[in-house]
């Protein structure tokens, strides 16, 4: 377990260093940045884990906002509070989360959803709260993503994105859960309710899809059927329950033909992993007719729009979408902490690299180049051992 050394809270500006982003993908510079207190209702983290999530790497390929400090997939200690925070103190461990749970709106206390009107999806680089930052450099505005920020030795949040967790539980570890691994896990659990014996396919096999074939072993699919390019994610992806491997490029045939064929007329349950819309429609023509679920988790880089026949709708064909696998994320993500405490599903075995801070630009590289599930980007503040390649 990581050792912490927490600095004295107070309401006091913190210098620290920060990954920024100058501009769509170019390289990160450690800067020296100003860390503003906390507001009303938002507390300070010093972090101590963070990842490189997909969606981090595509903002920064393609978004248009910047300078810009990226990462929100984070474990960390929180430092101090802002005015109205009960729920958290100083010294508790967190989970930031990249959508929150302000426990009041109507969709919050429906209970049909976990889409929170108030501290939803951010989109424009700014706190939820007031629309500013609480990043600068010599008094200019850094701006943040996904309201978590978390390249940085120190972040503030909002207190609706970050859920207290178990002080026994490896932060370095349980990070993973605060998007990815949760999110495929839902996807299959909470979205899709995948039942015993069925046929699963999952096109995509980075943490996203591999979490889902976790999620669908768990839950006694029969096949599960992985769809990649890339070759050398067939043997990887066995280890978290992927049954049968295709790859796009061996077949004449479009692979939602293969699909058909190989599964009697389609599979019950498809999910797509990558963000592109156009496989989209390919994981909607693998399911079957009449009860053919499928559902879409990835962030397209482009052309948002998607485009399906309606006949596979009339047919009895379904097409869901997934944030966050369902998970209303202070209320369900302690029960996801306790299940890896008991080793009731894998974590450990995402985490191909470990990564000091000052190395972060070579997470970027490994993403790029195919080579990674998971880097874990180790704050300087947190004493872990790190093996470097």
């Amino acid at each position: 377990m990581s050792t912490i050394n927490i600095v004295a809270p107070g309401p006091h500006v913190i210098t620290c260093k920060a990954a920024v982003a100058w501009g769509a993908g170019e390289s990160m510079v450690m800067e020296q940045v100003e860390v503003s207190p906390p507001q009303a209702m938002e507390i300070r983290i010093q972090v101590v884990c963070t990842s490189l999530c997909r969606s981090d790497f595509t903002a920064w390929q393609f978004h248009a906002i910047f300078p810009r400090i990226f990462g929100h997939e984070a474990s960390g200690i929180v430092e101090s509070v802002g005015q109205g925070v009960t729920e958290f103190k100083e010294g508790d461990h967190v989970l930031t989360v990249f959508t929150g749970e302000c426990m009041q709106c109507r969709q919050c206390t429906s209970g049909k959803s976990n889409v929170c009107e108030v501290l939803g999806l951010e989109r424009r680089g700014v706190m939820h709260s007031d629309q500013k930052t609480r990043f600068s450099i010599n008094g200019k505005p850094i701006y943040h993503y996904c309201a978590v920020s978390s390249f940085s030795e120190y972040t503030v949040v909002h207190s609706g994105c970050a859920v207290k967790v178990s002080p026994l539980a490896p932060l370095e570890k349980i990070c993973l859960l605060s998007c990815g691994v949760a999110a495929g896990l839902g996807a299959a659990w909470n979205v899709a309710d995948i039942c015993e014996g069925s046929t699963v396919v999952i096109f995509g096999l980075g943490t996203l899809g591999l979490s889902v074939a976790q999620g669908a072993k768990l839950r006694g699919a029969s096949r599960i059927i992985g769809v990649d390019t890339n070759p050398e994610k067939g043997e990887i992806a066995k280890a978290f329950g992927i049954t049968e491997f295709l790859d796009p490029n061996d077949s004449n045939e479009p692979i939602q033909q293969v699909i058909k064929h190989i599964t009697g007329g389609g599979a019950d349950y498809s999910f797509e992993c990558i963000g592109d819309t156009g496989m989209i429609t390919t994981a909607l023509q693998s399911c079957c007719d009449g009860w053919g679920l499928t559902v879409t988790l990835g962030v397209p880089k482009e052309k948002p729009e998607v485009t399906a026949h309606y006949g596979l709708f009339l047919n009895g064909r379904t097409l869901k979408g997934s944030l966050f696998g369902g998970w209303k994320p202070k209320s369900d993500l302690p029960s996801l902490v306790e299940k890896y405490m008991k080793k009731e599903i894998q974590i450990d075995e995402f985490i191909t690299h470990n990564i000091p801070f000052e190395d972060i630009n070579k997470a970027f590289n490994l993403m790029r180049a195919g080579r990674c599930l998971r880097c874990v980007i180790h704050m300087p503040n947190a004493k872990a051992t790190l093996v470097k390649e």
